[in-house]
C-alpha cells in the first residue's frame, strides 16, 4: 500500500509524539512489567504476565500503524489553499436543509478527526459528499438516521 495518507502539520506532530511515546516510555514499561510477571513463576496460570502481553501486543500493533501513515504521510497546509471549492483542510459551514440547524466542520486526516472538535475524516461520508463541491451547493449523504441534505454556506482555509 502505497497510498499517501492526508494530514495537517498538527496531525503529524501528534502522531510522532505518540510515537515516540510508546517507543521510549510505554515499550520500557511494558518490557519490565513482563520480566516482573515472569518472576512469579507459573505463566499459564499469571493474569499480570498474560495482560503486558497483550499490552505489548497492542503497543507493537499501534508503533507499525504509526510508522506506516508518517511513512505515507503527505502534509498539506490548509492556510496555502483557497477558493470556495471544498478540498482536504477546508473548514466548511454547512446548515441541515431539514432542521436549519448549522454546524462547522474542518476535513482532516483519519488520524485527526474528533467529531467533538468539529473535525471529520476526508473518508467520512458527509466528507467525502463534500470534497468538490462549492459554496451554495447541497450535498445528500446518507447517515445512520436516514438521509440528510446539506447546504453548504461558507467555505474558508487556515
Amino acid at each position: 500500500m502505497t497510498d499517501k495518507v492526508p494530514m495537517t502539520a498538527e496531525g503529524y506532530a501528534r502522531m510522532e509524539e505518540e510515537l515516540r511515546h510508546l517507543k521510549s516510555v510505554a515499550r520500557p514499561e511494558v518490557i519490565k512489567s513482563i520480566a516482573e510477571a515472569r518472576e512469579h513463576g507459573d505463566l499459564s496460570e499469571n493474569a499480570e504476565y498474560h495482560a503486558a502481553r497483550e499490552r505489548q501486543s497492542f503497543i507493537e500493533g499501534r508503533v507499525g500503524e504509526l510508522e506506516d501513515k508518517i511513512s505515507r504521510a503527505e502534509i498539506i497546509d490548509p492556510s496555502t489553499l483557497s477558493g470556495d471549492t471544498v478540498k482536504f483542510g477546508a473548514t466548511v459551514r454547512v446548515v441541515d436543509e431539514d432542521s436549519d440547524e448549522e454546524t462547522t466542520y474542518q476535513i482532516v486526516g483519519e488520524i485527526e478527526a474528533d467529531v467533538k472538535r468539529g473535525r471529520i475524516a476526508v473518508t467520512s461520508p458527509l466528507a467525502r459528499a463534500l470534497i468538490g463541491k462549492s459554496l451554495g451547493d447541497s450535498v445528500e449523504v446518507a447517515t445512520p438516521k436516514g438521509q440528510k441534505a446539506y447546504e453548504i454556506l461558507e467555505v474558508k482555509y487556515g
